[in-house]
């Protein structure tokens, strides 16, 4: 299983790049795994502030639906358009072509707040 060391993720299996006050968020190779074939992912919170863990968007799998969750607090700037015609580039390359959204944030002390990979690793039994 693939976990980045260069990367932050929440225990809600999602991973963090930050560069600057920029944050780009996507689903762990851990999560894709679980969830199975991404047939949609649906983000409607572009250009808005939200806090940290409320939901920004969903992602649809063969056989579940799961709400996806603001690691960080910010405002959504961009989500991964490739993603509307490509949804299994999230499972083909979960830290790469399948990221999901960039965020401007709101706080840069929450950057803290988030796992490590070796914290992440213990979290999910790797």
């Amino acid at each position: 299983m693939n976990i980045p060391s260069n990367l932050k993720y929440t225990k809600d299996h999602e991973w963090v790049s930050i560069e600057g006050d920029i944050a780009t968020v996507g689903i762990t190779d851990f999560a894709q795994r679980e969830l199975g074939d991404i047939v949609y992912v649906e983000v409607e919170t572009l250009d808005q502030n939200l806090d940290k863990d409320e939901v920004f968007g969903t992602v649809e799998a063969v056989k579940t639906v799961s709400d996806l969750f603001l690691p960080l607090a910010g405002e959504i700037i961009e989500f991964n358009e490739g993603l509307e015609t490509e949804p299994e580039l999230v499972n083909q390359d979960p830290y790469g072509a399948g990221w999901m959204i960039k965020i401007k944030l709101a706080d840069l002390a929450e950057v803290d707040s988030l796992l490590s990979d070796d914290q992440y690793k213990a979290l999910i039994g790797a």
